[in-house]
């Protein structure tokens, strides 16, 4: 029985996973949160944790209503804020992203919407992981290595990566951040640190050598995110020359966010822009950026800060009104 594989030394796996009876396989769900949440439990092998991530992916692959679906896909995603160790949470979200990777283009079209809510829940429940770790420095970079490291799904170097899986995490990266902080595991969160959780996007904006996945990145997530760190939706000042009619509003991540120091607490919005601004130009000028990616990292660059020198209250334009 599953119940009996939580009191070895070994997670359930395979038969109780992958089983075709939902009760056993909610059951060895249940008995792996309890079996990796054990404070004493280790970081398991790499090998046992690939055995161990196939057996989930077809657990949550014979999943077939929606509510069960969206009810398994939470409950896996919130074992990484049951167990006990850090380093096992992150080797535990590595395995998800491998797998998730390497799993993907076997998912057919009648299945791919769920996994993308699957992708969407882990997402946010490793934003509370970090808000919950204070945005250690070491779990932050570590988080950033799981994302771009060869095999995960952020890595410009490695053509195994599905695109579409680049293109859903610029989708909802900065809506789960947000979530994330309205919906933190602690009091008062610490603000999110803009600059070294955008760095993995950048970095594959720059190096992509697939032109769609470039724009993917700047229309989805650069732009929303420079236009929320702008002048306010209702306020009398210009906006971007872009289209951004549905830009979400990002209240909370605004709101509570910096550069890469939380403890210093969060930037105001025009500041920590020019922050971010300053490393894209920078990420820019990396000798490994492809020519054609530099030229529209360039022109992003210089097209907001013109609209910051465009707006009321900057120096630019102050000169400009003789003010």
């Amino acid at each position: 029985m599953a119940s009996d594989t939580a009191s070895t030394s070994n997670p359930p796996l395979g038969k109780y996973l992958a089983s075709t009876d939902k009760k056993t396989r909610d059951k060895a769900i249940k008995n792996l949160s309890v079996f990796l949440s054990d404070p004493s439990r280790d970081v398991l092998p790499k090998a046992e944790m690939t055995k161990l991530w196939k057996g989930i992916f077809y657990c949550f692959w014979m999943s077939d209503k929606p509510l069960v679906q969206q009810a398994l896909a939470s409950e896996i995603a919130e074992i990484l804020l049951s167990i006990s160790k850090l380093s096992v949470s992150l080797e535990f979200l590595r395995g998800f992203w491998e797998s998730t990777v390497h799993e993907w283009n076997s998912i057919d079209r009648l299945r791919i919407d769920k996994y993308y809510m699957l992708v969407r829940r882990f997402v946010n429940a490793s934003f509370r992981l970090l808000i919950r770790e204070g945005w250690d420095e070491a779990a932050c970079r570590e988080y950033n290595s799981i994302l771009t490291d060869h095999g995960g799904p952020l890595c410009s170097e490695d053509p195994r990566v599905p695109t579409s899986l680049a293109y859903h995490l610029a989708d909802i990266y900065l809506e789960e951040l947000d979530k994330a902080l309205g919906n933190s595991p602690v009091p008062s969160p610490l603000p999110a640190p803009l600059s070294t959780l955008v760095a993995p996007f950048l970095t594959l904006a720059a190096r992509t050598q697939t032109k769609t996945t470039y724009q993917r990145i700047q229309s989805a997530l650069l732009d929303p995110l420079y236009t929320a760190l702008g002048p306010s939706e209702d306020s009398d000042e210009p906006r971007s020359k872009r289209a951004r009619l549905s830009t979400p509003t990002l209240h909370n991540l605004i709101s509570n966010a910096c550069s890469t120091s939380p403890k210093e607490g969060p930037l105001r919005s025009s500041g920590l822009k020019k922050l971010l601004l300053k490393q894209m130009f920078d990420v820019a000028s990396e000798p490994d950026t492809r020519d054609a990616n530099r030229r529209k990292l360039y022109a992003l660059w210089k097209e907001n800060m013109e609209d910051d020198e465009d707006s009321p209250g900057s120096p630019a334009h102050s000169a400009v009104d003789g003010s």
